[in-house]
């Protein structure tokens, strides 16, 4: 966490703002590939072009921590579609192909000092009702974490894997699940409460009970609550109570984002215009606009100058 001492007055804590996945501007990018384009090709063929996607997007990922690094943002989250269909057997052989280059890009981010999280996709569903749904979470839970330990990430929250509980009235469900999970997941995973399923409150149980950290979002919170204003008792109180759960606190994450035509608007928002006051307590704010670092940028000169 970074501090500034003035003189003899108090130490003054000052939150680090997260980028998540890509740029506003080109400048971080990432290339894609559907399945149905990877299929039609032949065997052969579909290696070619796995590995040099692999390798492009490899490049661009070293391009975003030199990014961050000459913008002094110390937290990127990755996209989690950094290396298509390498949860796949064909892909599984190609990533591997990557240890050194991998090895050499976490220990870059290292010594740079950013830290990397990465936030699975909507089809990581840990409390589903259906078997094949909690194995097909799990293989990708799976692939996150393999290309964390190629990264040589600590098996811990600093490398965070942060997912939401999923359907909702699942509790003991969800934390049974994530008791049994392989251990280079669980060791990095975190729980988000939502709009909807989960309350902030229920997803802090959860995670009390299964001994992972929370991730607070506070636009979610306020819509789940119907608050009117990120001023609200609770939003303090649960980024106060999320907090405690994390093995060191100053390792704890959260999220902020404004809705995007009124307050409680679930569609993020070009700019952060309003921030939680409470939030000047948190040590790593990943920021949740559609203007990336442009809104990185105006949090800095604006909200963070208000002391």
């Amino acid at each position: 966490m970074n501090t500034i001492a003035i003189a003899s007055s108090p130490v003054i804590t000052v939150p680090k703002l997260g980028l998540v996945c890509i740029t506003a501007s080109e400048q971080v990018r990432y290339k894609a590939l559907t399945r149905k384009r990877l299929l039609s090709l032949q065997p052969q063929e579909q290696q070619r072009v796995l590995r040099e996607l692999y390798a492009e997007n490899l490049k661009r990922f070293n391009n975003a921590i030199a990014f961050c690094h000459t913008h002094n943002i110390r937290l990127y989250r990755i996209t989690s579609a950094l290396f298509p269909f390498a949860d796949d057997p064909l892909g599984e052989d190609i990533l591997s192909e990557f240890t050194e280059q991998l090895q050499q890009t976490g220990d870059r981010a290292k010594n740079l000092s950013i830290r990397i999280v990465v936030h699975p996709d909507q089809f990581v569903v840990l409390s589903s009702d259906k078997p094949d749904v909690i194995e097909n979470s799990t293989k990708i839970l799976g692939l996150h974490a393999r290309i964390f330990d190629m990264l040589g990430l600590e098996r811990s929250p600093w490398a965070v894997m942060e997912i939401h509980g999923g359907k909702s009235d699942r509790a003991e469900r969800l934390i049974g699940v994530i008791r049994n999970l392989p251990e280079n997941i669980r060791s990095r995973l975190a729980l988000e409460n939502d709009e909807y399923a989960y309350s902030a409150a229920e997803i802090l149980e959860i995670c009390r009970a299964a001994g992972v950290p929370m991730v607070f979002d506070a636009h979610h919170h306020v819509i789940h609550e119907h608050l009117d204003s990120y001023e609200h008792p609770s939003v303090a109180e649960m980024l106060a109570a999320a907090s405690t759960t994390w093995p060191d606190p100053q390792w704890q994450l959260v999220h902020i984002s404004n809705g995007s035509e009124s307050f409680n608007d679930p569609h993020h928002s070009d700019l952060i215009t309003v921030m939680p006051s409470a939030y000047r307590n948190a040590p790593w704010i990943e920021v949740e606009a559609k203007l990336k670092e442009q809104a990185i940028d105006k949090l800095r000169t604006e909200w963070l100058m208000e002391r």
